[in-house]
């Protein structure tokens, strides 16, 4: 058990089980914090038991080996400590954090409760009635209901077109019998990553980490293969009336996976349009034009392909023209070069952000964990500075030509509003 050589200034070290450790030593805090990735986000779902990730990171916490929910609680809070799981796209986590003196205690609470959750019954019900109160809730909110319409145009069949929720349907449809057999497939020390920074020496974590972890055996059966739909590629366009005092008017272009070349320009292009009171967007179609109560455009980092989205909250009565507006500032970018002066003012928003977003030791554990489970390597946050650097004008125009021409549109506000602003566009 050996740590393995990087230019990076992470230790990366695999147990004889498949286990990936990663720690950054910072004796500078008093502090320790550790991710711990288990590839099972709700892209392992089937399609009928969406939601079911979601549930299991929030039941997960409730009962483990022997221990109630609130002995659980109880041990975390009586040292001050955090410990909480969550379920993404690509991944299901569990953090933790606490004052070093207690990280021997809460990771091997933590490895009790990754290795043996007992999913309680009432908790698992209790967590479902909470689920479907929040996919009800989201349902009135003009943003999110067009975002997830985006989501099912862009994405059809493949997971990304479900919320990490699931829908009403699904989460209903999940049993603790789900919860143990999700389990059981994919928390296993082979498809785990332990990532852990601050107070605490290399030596002493990966100690740590083998006396909690060091006996989990890897099953008999091989992971199962993920077998994911290609995306849709023809454009579509999905409108939905509501009673609301503001129209929501969004363009999704399918972008390309992190592990892509055209992944840094279309970064790149997503910052300088959207990030921001110095974006595009917002000097144009909101401090010139004052079409806009809101606008922003965003392309987040996926294992596979992402979506670039563009979108504005704008009165019933200018949604045409912020649609027109929209459309034409992304088509600017496939017919004009943004200036190298823009370009540049972008890379360094973008470089400074991710360098705020490296501070603390949660970040430290989240960025590199994070980078190690999407299988990047921990020099991608290296190579990531260097791609964003790199970015030329042409490589700008060229991602954008590539990829944001023909836009998907999701339109939500009063039925007129968006009847009319879909058809003069048409």
């Amino acid at each position: 058990m050996k740590p393995s050589q990087s230019s990076s200034p992470i230790h990366r070290t695999v147990l004889k089980n498949g286990i990936v450790v990663l720690v950054a030593e910072n004796p500078t805090a008093d502090i320790v914090a550790a991710r711990m990735f288990v590839r099972a986000g709700s892209c392992y779902e089937k399609r009928e038991q969406a939601g079911l990730a979601h549930l299991l990171s929030a039941v997960m916490t409730k009962g483990c080996d022997g221990l109630s929910s609130w002995e659980v609680a109880e041990q975390v809070e009586s040292v001050g400590a955090s410990l909480s799981a969550d379920a993404t796209t690509d991944y299901f986590l569990l953090s933790l954090k606490t004052v070093t003196s207690d990280f021997s205690e809460i990771l091997t609470l933590a490895g009790r409760m990754l290795r043996w959750p007992t999913f309680p019954d009432a908790e698992v019900e209790l967590e479902k009635r909470l689920a479907i109160q929040n996919i009800r809730s989201q349902k009135e909110q003009p943003f999110t209901i067009a975002f997830s319409q985006m989501r099912e145009v862009m994405y059809q069949n493949h997971p990304y077109a479900m919320s990490v929720l699931g829908d009403e349907t699904t989460m209903s449809g999940l049993w603790r019998a789900d919860l143990v057999q999700y389990h059981q497939t994919y928390f296993r020390p082979d498809n785990l990553v332990i990532s852990i920074a601050g107070g605490v020496t290399l030596q002493d974590a990966l100690a740590l980490v083998e006396r909690v972890f060091g006996d989990w055996q890897v099953p008999v059966q091989a992971l199962p293969l993920v077998h994911l739909p290609e995306v849709q590629v023809e454009p579509q366009h999905r409108l939905q009336p509501v009673l609301t005092q503001q129209s929501i008017v969004m363009l999704g272009y399918l972008g390309a996976s992190v592990s892509c070349v055209d992944y840094a320009p279309l970064k790149l292009l997503s910052t300088y349009l959207g990030n921001g009171l110095s974006s595009r967007l917002f000097v144009e179609l909101r401090e010139k034009r004052g079409l806009a109560y809101e606008v922003s455009a965003f392309y987040p980092t996926r294992m596979y392909p992402g979506s670039f989205v563009v979108y504005m909250g704008t009165a019933p009565e200018n949604t045409s023209i912020a649609l027109q507006g929209l459309r034409a500032e992304v088509n600017l970018l496939c017919t004009r070069e943004v200036s190298e002066t823009a370009l540049q003012a972008a890379k360094n928003k973008i470089l400074g952000q991710y360098a705020l977003g490296k501070q603390t030791n949660g970040q430290i554990a989240q960025i590199y964990g994070w980078y190690e489970t999407l299988g990047l390597g921990l020099d991608f946050d290296q190579h990531f500075q260097k791609l964003i650097a790199s970015v030329t004008v042409k490589d700008a125009i060229t991602a954008a030509c590539k990829y944001l021409q023909k836009p998907y549109l999701s339109l939500v506000g009063q039925e007129t509003a968006i009847n009319s602003a879909f058809y003069s566009a048409a």
